[in-house]
């Protein structure tokens, strides 16, 4: 797990390998880190998730919670079926929309895309300093 800025109140966590019952409770403790320190607008970099269980799914909703009581956000990313087909077949897609890119998130949301347009210039030059692309 990898946390990748913060950009004003904006930061991306990027997430690899299996998201179950074993890992959830570090990205519970990475997003309360983020909250802690003012970062309240995260994506959650889904993309290299193999395995996403409903202890991942309940903290990623737990998240969305938290960053939202403190006026955020949170947009998970993903692109493999077997990840969309979870959001898909739990509800989730209607409270947390899975964007394909993380560009595609920042885009969405405009306080990232601000951020990331005044810190680069434009959100695909701020993914791609990033290596988000």
């Amino acid at each position: 797990m990898e946390i990748i800025g913060p950009t004003g109140d904006c930061a991306v966590l990027q997430i690899a390998g299996e998201l179950d019952a074993y890992t959830a409770p570090f990205l519970r403790d990475r997003m309360r880190d983020l909250t802690a320190v003012g970062v309240v607008n995260v994506i959650a970099d889904l993309r290299k998730v193999d395995f996403l269980d409903s202890t991942g799914l309940g903290v990623l909703i737990g998240g969305l919670k938290r960053f939202r009581e403190h006026g955020g956000s949170l947009a998970p990313v993903a692109s493999q079926p077997r990840i969309l087909k979870i959001f898909q077949i739990t509800g989730l897609t209607a409270v947390l929309p899975p964007h394909p890119t993380v560009a595609d998130a920042i885009d969405a949301d405009p306080r990232w895309r601000e951020a990331a347009e005044a810190k680069a210039g434009s959100t695909a030059e701020w993914c791609s300093q990033h290596d988000l692309v």
